[in-house]
């Protein structure tokens, strides 16, 4: 399969290239734009892809530098901590790294986002690239140049925005992956859908089962499609002041329901939970129609993500949704859909309201079950189109 590329940030500085392909075959020619011939190359990954990926990927880039160590540090949000970031900083000093040497995040968010800080922090900021090896990594967190580490529980508390010099995504990489790991970054994908183009949420409804056996196809055409949404939302504000803020759908709940759960349930269902919560929130506001909710829903469990939870009170939630890095003022900025595709920021959400919908989230009844719901013969027809 002959790579496609798309381009971010390419009417400003800096712009980088996302290249999508089916190997790591194309590494070396993706890199010829970096001229890394005499400069260091560290890999950093996690003590899981490790064992997959990175002689692999240390063999692509000895043909492109003399120079190339790894670093690699235990799998595991936890992990993702300053405490790592100081063992990357004693390493790279020990190798001599200097402004001009390159460091590559192989693996997962959590990979990519503790690289991408290390990177802007090392010595005022050297180049990196991503090659991320998840699904939720492909499609969200490798792109748009946000890094950070968590800090005390506090997800991503500390960070920077920092741009790659490359996004490298080998979409082959996803067939490795659990269901779990894959679902987790189904709820991602269907965030994007919800907040920013309702053809590619139907697109994503009539492709489901191509999609959940990971089809070579449907899978490019899926990543392509979410890394559209994502550039575009990006590109319209590279240092989230503004509209980039509608990423967050679901994540206000969502990041308080996954550290409340200490991280033992994966980012993508936690985002999937709080997207239930507030799609019920918009319903119930009177910007999305109860039948979406319901087919939201359905998508979701499809994708094994749950549209219920247990085990956490609703003021636990509440509590650490008031300390999330989203106040503003100590107002919460909640993301509200006026339809599907068409996301709005509020921040007019009380605290009764909040209340309300964790309660809809908590509650042991399903609402309808997904068996009840049947997509429309005309949205099946729709939904194969090319999602744009």
């Amino acid at each position: 399969m002959s790579p496609e590329t798309i381009m971010v940030h390419k009417e400003q500085k800096p712009a980088y290239p996302i290249w999508l392909t089916d190997s790591f075959e194309a590494l070396e020619e993706a890199l010829e734009p970096l001229s890394l011939s005499g400069r260091r190359i560290c890999i950093v990954t996690d003590s899981n892809v490790a064992g997959l990926y990175l002689s692999q990927v240390r063999q692509a880039l000895e043909a492109c530098s003399d120079t190339v160590v790894s670093f690699t540090f235990p799998a595991g949000e936890e992990h993702k901590t300053l405490d790592t970031v100081k063992k990357l900083y004693e390493f790279l000093i020990r190798h001599s790294f200097d402004r001009k040497d390159v460091l590559f995040a192989l693996g997962g968010g959590v990979t990519g986002d503790l690289t991408g800080f290390a990177a802007a922090t090392y010595l005022r900021g050297i180049r990196f690239v991503q090659i991320p090896t998840t699904l939720l990594s492909q499609v969200d967190s490798s792109i748009g140049g946000k890094t950070g580490v968590d800090f005390d529980a506090y997800k991503n508390m500390v960070g920077a925005f920092y741009m790659p010099a490359l996004v490298y995504i080998n979409v082959s990489v996803l067939k490795s992956l659990s269901d779990g790991q894959f679902s987790s970054g189904m709820g991602e994908v269907i965030k994007h859908g919800c907040i920013r183009s309702a053809d590619y949420y139907q697109w994503l409804s009539g492709r489901r089962e191509a999609l959940r056996l990971r089809e070579k196809d449907a899978l490019m055409e899926m990543v392509k499609g979410s890394c559209l949404i994502k550039r575009a939302v990006v590109e319209e504000d590279p240092s989230e002041q503004g509209v980039r803020a509608v990423l967050n759908f679901g994540h206000t709940l969502g990041h308080a329901i996954e550290k409340e759960l200490h991280f033992t349930m994966s980012h993508g269902a936690c985002v999937g939970a709080g997207c239930t919560a507030t799609a019920w929130l918009s319903v119930k506001r009177g910007k999305l129609l109860q039948e979406e909710l319901y087919r939201l829903e359905e998508l979701l469990l499809y994708f094994g993500l749950p549209t219920r939870i247990s085990g956490l009170s609703t003021e636990q939630i509440l509590e650490a949704a008031r300390h999330d890095k989203k106040m503003d003022s100590g107002v919460i900025t909640f993301i509200l859909l006026e339809g599907i595709g068409r996301a709005c920021i509020d921040r007019s959400v009380t605290a009764q309201e909040m209340r309300e919908a964790l309660s809809y989230l908590l509650t042991e009844e399903s609402g309808r079950e997904a068996s009840e719901i049947k997509e429309a013969p005309e949205k099946r027809e729709a939904s194969e189109k090319h999602p744009e």
